[in-house]
């Protein structure tokens, strides 16, 4: 997910004056012994409400548990209702992208999960145009719903080439809208 998620912040770093945040979300469990610290020791930093404040579009990412986002992704999305009553994203492209362990293990339901939120949110939701060459070629990950990346079961973490350039090509189309929109 990490490296996916590199990709489409080099694709965002391809627009002018635009750069990607990169965040992470604390874990859940069913029963907390302790908060989680307040910045991973690895990683990206945690998200916080301030960050969907400030910025121009957001792209989710989640690996696919059962067809689904992660837990930790979900409950931080249940927390977003100030911002909902707000409108805080109201208006900002948004997109998604996951990680799989086969190529029909839910790719493309993941990431429907992610942006029904989003749509509630008010964003406007941005895909992969089938203009994109390797959409049509890739044999891994890759949906019109947004980038993805087929780990197999030896949960391989590099992307293929081809996923590396939708992901990448993902986040330029959102920085390019963003931009757009913010103007």
């Amino acid at each position: 997910m990490a490296r996916l998620a590199r990709q489409i912040a080099r694709g965002v770093a391809e627009v002018e004056g635009m750069q990607a945040r990169l965040r992470s979300v604390p874990p859940v469990a069913p029963t907390t012994r302790q908060a989680a610290p307040p910045e991973p020791e690895d990683g990206a930093p945690y998200v916080t409400h301030d960050d969907l404040a400030e910025c121009f579009g957001l792209i989710l990412g989640s690996p696919t548990r059962f067809g689904n986002m992660a837990a930790p992704l979900k409950h931080f999305l249940d927390g977003t209702g100030s911002q909902w009553a707000s409108g805080t994203l109201i208006g900002k492209p948004a997109a998604a992208f996951t990680s799989t362990a086969t190529q029909h293990g839910g790719q493309e339901s993941t990431l429907l999960t992610m942006l029904v939120p989003l749509l509630h949110h008010g964003m406007v939701i941005v895909g992969i145009p089938f203009s994109e060459p390797d959409l049509n070629a890739t044999r891994s990950g890759g949906t019109p719903y947004g980038a993805s990346h087929v780990a197999g079961a030896d949960d391989d973490p590099e992307p293929s080439d081809e996923e590396k350039r939708l992901a990448r090509a993902l986040g330029k189309r959102v920085a390019q809208i963003a931009r757009k929109l913010a103007t």
